[in-house]
């Protein structure tokens, strides 16, 4: 039975707000574990790298779940590209303190290829399995970033390859996943599990949707969301450009929510509002700072459809979040999104990154209302698949596999 574990989350601290920076999909996937994993009697700590010299050392979250904060590097912001020099002293800072604690784990699990690194080190020093969760992959990214985007390097790769072959069990979120880990990196099939994130249903639910349009303030014009970190791999200038294709009777405006993220963040922030410009979209393009969930919530059931023209996406939690509010989402048919999507029954994916395709999708739902409450319906009854209760159930599993519980 597993008791304790360490998950390991470097360069993103679950506690901070998604949507910007560092912070996204994976910020939110560990706080929700981690929560689940308290309820269901698992003590979780979660370490991840201190970033402002005022927060406390330790956070309390709820019974079961705390968060530490290692100090690595400066306590302040640091470019992801200079993450990899801090992952020794974020392993052996993490290391003491264990040891001053006094109180061991039954396994760490670490999350993304730089807490990987850091597990594996502290794999060997503390004796104990190594469950690793990479939530993207260097060279999957590769193969499909922007022109804009630069190539990940040979560091990252070279780490995930390491990370894959001295992992106990290496965590796919879908079997899209799984087979990029046996095609990309050659992985052992007999150390790889699949296990899906969950949602909360609790908080992504169907609301009415004229009362969550008047309290966002959208107005009443038909709306197309964008929600997650700005940055060329998420393809918002895809959306942005097929707005302007967009020929229904009332055109849509676009609500882009989300911040920068990664080293050409503002820079492509800039771009996009300058296309937004370019285009004469003034006025139909809105862009929203990251919100809290309970704030997303409302526009996801205000959306006549969700937009995700992303280049690469592992799982996609903002599709599944806004499909359990029954929005129908339209998104590329890349990486894991046609595991959460279903084509024509919960929403469209799309081939490629041409605007027009996307353009065309939008209009088939604003078009017709009856095929777009099918999606929508078909929207909630697939988002039923994904629970955190479930993937709790699933990680318990795993763990007592990897550590040879009863």
């Amino acid at each position: 039975m597993i008791n304790r574990v360490a998950y390991l989350s470097l360069h993103s601290c679950p506690l901070v707000q998604p949507g910007s920076g560092d912070s996204g999909g994976m910020n939110v996937y560990i706080r929700e574990l981690s929560r689940a994993m308290a309820e269901r009697g698992v003590e979780v700590v979660v370490f991840t790298r201190r970033t402002d010299e005022t927060t406390a050392e330790v956070t309390k979250v709820m019974p079961g779940f705390s968060v530490v904060h290692i100090e690595a590097g400066p306590p302040a912001p640091v470019s992801i590209r200079s993450l990899p020099g801090l992952v020794g002293e974020f392993a052996e800072a993490t290391l003491r303190w264990i040891d001053e604690q006094g109180e061991p784990f039954d396994l760490i699990h670490s999350h993304y290829w730089l807490s990987g690194w850091a597990g594996v080190l502290l794999k060997e020093k503390l004796g104990i399995p190594l469950a690793n969760s990479f939530h993207t992959l260097g060279r999957v990214k590769d193969l499909n970033r922007h022109p804009d985007d630069g190539p990940e390097g040979a560091i990252r790769t070279l780490t995930e390859e390491e990370v894959i072959a001295r992992s106990d069990c290496v965590v796919a979120s879908t079997p899209f996943e799984f087979e990029d880990l046996l095609e990309h990196y050659a992985a052992d099939p007999a150390r790889l599990c699949t296990s899906p994130p969950g949602i909360d249903h609790s908080v992504f639910k169907p609301g009415d949707k004229a009362a969550a349009r008047l309290r966002s303030g959208i107005g009443t014009r038909p709306m197309v969301l964008f929600a997650g970190r700005i940055q060329p791999l998420k393809g918002v200038n895809t959306a942005i450009a097929a707005l302007e294709h967009v020929t229904t009777a009332e055109p849509p405006q676009l609500i882009v929510i989300g911040g920068p993220s990664g080293s050409g963040g503002a820079a492509e922030v800039a771009r996009l509002r300058r296309l937004v410009g370019e285009l004469q979209l003034e006025g139909r393009v809105h862009f929203v700072p990251p919100l809290r969930r309970e704030q997303l919530v409302t526009f996801y059931q205000a959306a006549d459809a969700v937009i995700m023209p992303s280049r690469s996406e592992t799982f996609g939690l903002v599709a599944a979040e806004a499909q359990s509010c029954g929005a129908p989402v339209i998104a590329a048919a890349v990486g894991g999104l046609p595991y959460i999507i279903e084509h024509e029954t919960s929403g469209l994916l799309v081939t490629g990154h041409d605007p027009t395709d996307y353009a065309a999708a939008i209009e088939r739902v604003l078009n017709d209302r009856v095929f777009a409450r099918r999606l929508s319906a078909g929207a909630v009854e697939l988002s039923q698949r994904f629970s955190w209760d479930a993937t709790v159930a699933r990680f318990l599993e795993l763990y007592d596999g990897i550590t040879g519980g009863d």
